[in-house]
């Protein structure tokens, strides 16, 4: 049963031109339970939707601070790895200069 102007098939796609929703039948009208703020505890409120739509951004702020960390952490152990392979081929070319010397000398 998809003919226009249902939910699934609309006229338009324009909302200001689509027919305004109507009241459910199954509840009751007025059945909503209306909002209750006392005077005073508007701000408070106001604060804590403030700061509920922030968590997200403090996740996520968290989330990159972590992985920039790790990233860090694993580049300082790239970087020491190496080094020791530096060091060792250092080593090994010390050792052959210094027997090329020796048999240098010894002739």
């Amino acid at each position: 049963m998809n003919t226009p102007g249902t939910i699934d098939r609309p006229l338009t796609h324009d909302p200001k031109k689509q027919a305004p929703m109507k009241p459910s039948t199954s509840e009751p009208a007025g059945s909503a339970i209306p909002d209750f703020t006392p005077t005073g505890a508007n701000d408070s409120r106001q604060n804590r939707t403030r700061q509920m739509q922030l968590i997200p951004e403090a996740l996520a702020r968290a989330h990159m601070h972590e992985q920039l960390r790790e990233a860090e952490s694993e580049r300082r152990a790239v970087r020491l790895v190496v080094a020791r392979r530096m060091q060792r081929r250092a080593e090994r070319a010390s050792l052959r200069a210094r027997r090329a010397l020796a048999m240098a000398v010894m002739q």
